[in-house]
């Protein structure tokens, strides 16, 4: 296992996600073994591994979709190891694939990004919707550059578009973080870069960003600190450059790995011999 790194230099930071030896079983099968990881408030992180590492095990715990296996490990959001759902989306808002297959299909833009005051999926009866909704739900578009998508029915979108709507849904709680769960799955290049790009603007802007992924491309420049994730274990943690190196993703991935760098943006690649 790679050594852990220590953020120092830095002042207090509250714990955001708190795991303690989380241990989670599903289908017979340990997907996540004796876990303990924390992420503090300020901090943009990348959570990197392989397909049937424990990423998106991860992420279901977060959400509080699955729980610790026979009542171990505790997981904590915000210091609580219950919350509020609605106060939750005031901290952390969390965007999935399968988030995106709930969303009502026949619903705008505008409406499932306005569902997100809701915790509903485009659906908006029997709330009221208020002008202030409107307007910040459009700020929220605005955001991720999808204005054009607010009058367009979810079901005549592409992949990339509904997952802009989905980032918007949950940008209009102005929550702390964002959680994104291999945010570009689906989408073709330009897409994908489209929307990457997207996300280090809101990075910029002052929203953290933890992202949960198998491409390094994916992590933009503002996140400092990697977790590696390996057979439902932490394999590694630290500062974005040293988890990011030939050795580091070549014991990840159990293949040879080269790595670029190029102005705070990484590249990886299979070696060939």
């Amino acid at each position: 296992m790679l050594s852990a790194f220590r953020i120092s230099g830095r002042p207090d930071l509250t714990p955001l996600i708190e795991f303690q030896n989380v241990t989670i079983v599903r289908n017979g099968r340990t997907a996540l073994d004796d876990v303990s990881l924390t992420i503090n408030r300020g901090e943009n992180v990348a959570i990197l591994g392989p397909n049937g590492c424990g990423k998106s095990t991860l992420v279901k715990a977060i959400a509080r979709e699955l729980h610790p296996y026979a009542g171990t490990g505790s997981v904590k959001i915000d210091g609580k190891d219950r919350w509020n759902l609605f106060e939750l989306r005031k901290t952390l808002g969390m965007i999935s694939n399968d988030l995106q297959a709930l969303c009502e299909r026949e619903a705008t833009g505008l409406e499932v990004t306005i569902s997100g005051f809701f915790g509903s999926y485009g659906v908006l009866q029997p709330y009221e919707i208020t002008e202030d909704h409107r307007e910040k739900a459009m700020n929220a578009l605005r955001q991720i550059n999808a204005c054009h998508l607010a009058d367009r029915r979810t079901d005549e979108l592409s992949s990339g578009e509904g997952r802009r709507v989905l980032i918007a849904r949950a940008l209009v709680n102005n929550p702390q973080a964002l959680l994104l769960d291999e945010p570009t799955t689906s989408l073709d290049l330009q897409a994908a870069g489209s929307l990457i790009s997207s996300l280090r603007d809101i990075a910029r802007k002052g929203t953290n960003l933890i992202l949960v992924t198998h491409h390094i491309e994916e992590i933009v420049p503002a996140i400092k600190r990697v977790i590696l994730l390996k057979k439902g274990r932490i394999f590694g943690d630290g500062a974005t450059q040293d988890m990011l190196t030939h050795d580091a993703l070549s014991d990840l991935f159990e293949a040879p790995i080269f790595v670029e760098r190029h102005g705070g943006w990484h590249t990886a690649r299979l070696m060939t011999k």
